[in-house]
This record gives C-alpha cells, structure tokens and sequence, in this order.
C-alpha cells in the first residue's frame, strides 16, 4: 500500500520536510476531562470508555520516562513527536501544561508537540503557550476532537459543547498561527453520509491544517455498548466506512493533511464493529477506494502531486 501516492498524509508531509522519519510518542499527562469531572457532565461522551486509555487511579511515569520507554521501543525513527493525547491535554493550570510540555520539549530527539483536548477546554494561556513554541522552531499542533459539526448529534453524545464553541477555538488558534487537525467520527448515531459530508464543509469553512477520520467503535464500559446490546444501535459495515471516508477525502482541498483514515481498537475492549480490529483491513479498503475512485482533491478538481519515494512508509500518526 502507498496510501501517499492518493492522500496528503501526515506522515509523508513530515518526511518531506525534515528529511526522515517522524513518529509519535503517546504520553499520558495524567489529565481528567471537565466532561468526566461533574465540572460540566459526568460519565463522559457516549461512545466513551469510562476506564479508556488509563485509569486515573493509576500513577502514571514522568513524561521524560514515557517518552524514554516509547523511544527505546520505536526502532524505526530517530526523530519525534510529543503527542499528549490521553484525556484533555489542556485542562490544567497554565504553569502545569508549561512544566509538562517543556519536559517533553527538552529531549533532544522530540521536534514538537501534538496536544489533544476539547474545544471548550482551550483557554488563552495554553494557546499563547503553544504559540511561543512554535515561535521557537518546534513543530506545534492542536488537536480537537470535534466528532460532528451537528448540535443535535454533539447534544446526543452528551459531548457537552456545541459547533460555535469549536469555531471560536480554531478562529483563536489560527490567528496565532497554530496548526489545527481535527478529529472527525464517521458512523455516529443516525447520521448519514450527507451529514457527515456537511460536517466537513463546515469544518472548511472554519479553516483547517489537518484531519483525523475515526470510525464509530462500540466499546465495553461505555453509554452507547448498553444501547448496542439492547439491539438499538445501528453500526456501519467496513464497506460503508470505505464509502464515507473515501468521499470525504475526495471533497476535501489536497492542501490538508491527513493525520489518520482510520482507527483500530482491541478486544475485549472492542465490543463492535468486528473489523475495527483490523486496523491495516480498513487501511487498505480506503486505499483502494480512492485508487478506483479518485484520490484526494479529485472531487473538488484540486488533485495534487504526492511526492515522495516509492520505498517509503506511511507514518499516520498516533
């Protein structure tokens, strides 16, 4: 598979401009998230696995020893990046990001920070922190899990923000020059391609440096796997995603990286769909689709060169 040669993908841009490979470094800041916390909901989203990623309760090492154990395990790069992803990497006291994030800055093999949060969680503190970096020469992005641009949808997962407070974030990151990838769910309860399509143009319009496209997982511990087992949730087959996914990227710009086409989750965690386990299945059908149909771009008449070596592999993130 050379998924460059049709999509503008992350990991390829990152090759192109600093000459290797660059690879991402998950950390774990040992953040909560204000919609878990009772500081605007409890219980989280919908699709959320209360338990995910890690349990609170649990000390988690320093960020320099993540990022050690990571490294030391990723033979592949001798370059990264510090990608906070667990929870909501903004919410805490600006004092307490800054230690954090200048800890991960300070290895000499990371070249910047990817930060996943909300985005009601983005106060002007972290933005201007995140700004300076940048100011600096490191690689800085913002992260928003967005999911939709519909209300309805955002009010149905119990998200806890609306579009209008997205917007506002991005508008306020892009002044400050900070790249944005946002992170998009295909198969969301009752919404149809078209929905998701709209959810793209929307998100357009706002201005974008990057995209992340996940399909729907049932997972155990979460408000939608009880939904799920009641037989009243509906999930999209692996050829439905294919068809979704591979029309949003045909409309969206060539310009716009794609930090990921898909997403994978394990068993027993992973309640359905089945082919969510397979990471590389979707991967490929994707790859596929956009070869038969048009790549990147092609929908819009704004296809683009993907430059890069026939022998490289795609790094697409996290």
């Amino acid at each position: 598979m050379q998924l460059h040669l049709v999509v503008n993908t992350f990991g390829s841009d990152l090759q192109r401009r600093y000459g290797e490979k660059i690879y991402k470094l998950t950390l774990h800041g040992g953040f909560s998230c204000p919609n878990r916390d009772g500081t605007i909901g409890v219980g989280g989203c919908t699709f959320c696995n209360v338990a995910s990623i890690i349990d609170e309760s649990i000390q988690v090492n320093t960020i320099s020893q993540q990022l050690a154990q990571q490294a030391h395990q990723m033979k592949k790069s001798k370059r990264y990046l510090a990608y906070f992803q667990a929870y909501t990497s903004t919410y805490a006291e600006v004092e307490i990001l800054k230690n954090m994030y200048e800890e991960a800055l300070n290895s000499a093999d990371i070249v910047g920070l990817c930060v996943g949060t909300r985005p009601d969680c983005v106060p002007d503190e972290a933005l201007n922190l995140l700004a300076s970096y940048q100011a600096k020469g490191f690689e800085v992005w913002l992260e928003l899990g967005l999911q939709t641009a519909h209300d309805k949808t955002l009010h149905n997962i119990n998200r806890g923000h609306t579009f209008d407070v997205y917007h506002q974030t991005v508008q306020k990151a892009r002044r400050l020059g900070i790249k944005v990838c946002t992170h998009l769910i295909i198969g969301l309860p009752k919404e149809t391609k078209q929905d998701n399509l709209m959810t793209l143009d929307r998100v357009l319009n706002c201005g974008v440096d990057g995209l992340k496209l996940h399909p729907l997982h049932i997972v155990e511990g979460s408000i939608m796997a009880k939904v799920w087992r009641a037989g009243r949730l509906d999930i999209l087959s692996l050829e439905q995603y294919v068809d979704i996914a591979g029309d949003i990227i045909r409309q969206t710009p060539a310009h716009i990286l794609y930090h990921r086409i898909s997403a994978n989750a394990r068993k027993p965690t992973l309640l359905a769909p089945d082919w969510c386990e397979n990471h590389w299945q979707s991967m490929n059908a994707v790859d596929h689709n956009l070869r038969q149909f048009g790549a990147q771009g092609s929908a819009i008449n704004d296809t683009y060169h993907f430059k890069q070596s026939k022998d490289s592999i795609d790094n697409l993130g996290s």
